[in-house]
């Protein structure tokens, strides 16, 4: 039988601020356990909790870019579930009336785009975190999460593949990092991902939605709605019930957590220590949020693509992070064209980045001066590679490098006919080829040349001597 499958997703993002969501507990990732909180975060009796206004701001300036309906007032909730990190017994979070419904993202496809519509964008706070690894034979706790602000996204059920949840989730991320509102690091845990699957047939749903909790990556994403859809496909195929309950995903597969909770199972009830959330009371103003919205990645690449001319991809790639974005713009507004810089940038400079934890070393301003030194003929391609990774370690002036390890480009006629007259003694059987004819041997010799040069021989150069002696010497055109 075909399935048609549901996905949806509920996307925990830790917002960008220094203090928690109700206390002024720092939130510093890697501090030592137990260091960063307070009665207000543990939830010791008399402890009040108090609105952090900035994480208020930056759920209001994602909510107004996804498209979202934003309510100038909204109420906070108590979730109640008894876990050992969670020392309140319950978390504030929002449910009746959350801070905003409905909005979209936009996913960019080779064949059509795809929009994927979202249920509600939320506040809330985050729980604790069980540590079973520090002492034999026993569970530790770590409070030091208790009151991290979240933003949780909740998406309809319209993802249709894995391969569609996955993207969804790489497009939110840089859509977020856009924003500045979280650093979106699954590694730190500021982003955590729960997704959901239940299959349809012919009559409709056929079993019941089954959810898989805590996902650590991406691909862990794909690869866990894969096997639950195997899953339930099998069962129902079999005639078997697939019954709502809530799973782990790990290296030996699915397995059943518990029941799936619904809504009355948490019995919500209004925090009575928390007023209702306005917004005008805090300062936020969601036309002025609209206004100061950043250019959204997805506009961007489409604005790069047009105004460099740039291939899709390669301005779908420029624009995955907001810094790279503007350090590709940086190096354009520095003098170098759109179509080099593009190409600087996707190979060499992200190269260096990916083995030095992500980091662009060379200044926007210096690759364009290197770019520079290649088009008006002062380097060639292989020598400015040797520059650039100087530049990397620190040098500052790629000319002053150039000057210094000899990589200036030499176009003098004598030293290249040395250089090709040392080639072709070295290679006879080569030169012998060359002469009855395979002019593709050319790009054999020029390879040599530049090598014994050190990359600074001119290759046109070389290429005019090889051809000019071919004609001399062999009668060949």
């Amino acid at each position: 039988m075909t399935w048609r499958l549901a996905i949806g997703l509920e996307i925990h993002v830790q917002l960008a601020t220094r203090a928690k969501m109700f206390c002024r507990c720092e939130t510093a990732f890697g501090a030592p356990p137990n260091t960063q909180v307070c009665p207000v975060c543990l939830g010791l009796p008399g402890a009040l909790p108090v609105p952090n206004t900035e994480a208020v701001r930056l759920a209001v300036r994602t909510a107004v870019a996804l498209g979202c309906h934003v309510r100038e007032v909204s109420r906070f909730e108590r979730k109640h579930y008894f876990y050992p990190d969670l020392p309140k017994g319950y978390q504030i979070s929002q449910y009746a009336e959350p801070l905003a419904t409905g909005g979209h993202l936009v996913l960019s496809s080779p064949s059509e785009p795809l929009t994927v519509g979202l249920e509600r964008v939320h506040l809330e706070e985050d729980a604790g975190k069980s540590v079973h690894d520090r002492v034999p034979d026993r569970a530790a706790i770590d409070f030091n999460r208790c009151g991290v602000p979240l933003l949780e996204i909740v998406t309809a059920p319209q993802l249709r593949t894995p391969e569609d949840a996955r993207r969804f989730l790489t497009e939110l991320r840089r859509f977020l990092t856009y924003l500045d509102v979280s650093d979106c690091s699954m590694e730190e845990g500021s982003l955590r991902v729960d997704a959901n699957l239940s299959l349809h047939g012919p009559r409709g749903r056929e079993g019941g939605k089954q959810e898989i909790k805590n996902l650590n990556s991406f691909a862990a994403v794909e690869r866990a709605l894969h096997a639950l859809c195997h899953r339930q496909a099998g069962a129902l195929e079999r005639g078997a019930a697939v019954e709502p309950a809530t799973l782990g995903f790990g290296t030996d597969g699915l397995s059943l957590l518990r029941p799936k909770e619904e809504s009355e199972d948490y019995r919500y009830l209004p925090d009575p220590d928390l007023p209702p959330l306005d917004l005008a009371r805090l300062g936020i103003d969601i036309h002025e949020e609209q206004r100061c919205l950043p250019e959204l990645p997805a506009i961007r690449e489409l604005r790069l693509a047009d105004q460099y001319d740039l291939v899709p991809a390669l301005a779908h790639q420029l624009t995955s992070s907001r810094e790279l974005a503007d350090y590709f713009e940086t190096v354009v507004a520095s003098g170098a064209s759109g179509v080099v810089a593009a190409e600087w940038v996707r190979g060499a400079l992200l190269a260096d980045a990916h083995q030095h934890g992500g980091t662009l070393r060379v200044p926007a301003p210096t690759l364009a001066a290197l770019i520079a030194l290649v088009q008006d003929g002062t380097l060639t391609r292989p020598a400015a590679m040797t520059v650039f990774r100087r530049l990397a370690e620190g040098a500052t002036d790629p000319h002053a490098v150039a000057e210094q390890e000899g990589l200036v480009r030499v176009g003098d006629r004598e030293a290249l006919t040395a250089w090709v007259d040392v080639i072709f003694a070295a290679h006879p059987a080569e030169v012998a080829r060359l002469r009855s004819g395979e002019r593709r041997l050319t790009d054999f010799f020029v390879g040599r040349v530049l090598a014994i040069s050190g990359g600074r021989a001119d290759p046109l150069g070389v290429r005019r001597i090889i051809a000019e002696r071919s004609a001399r010497e062999w009668g060949q055109p």
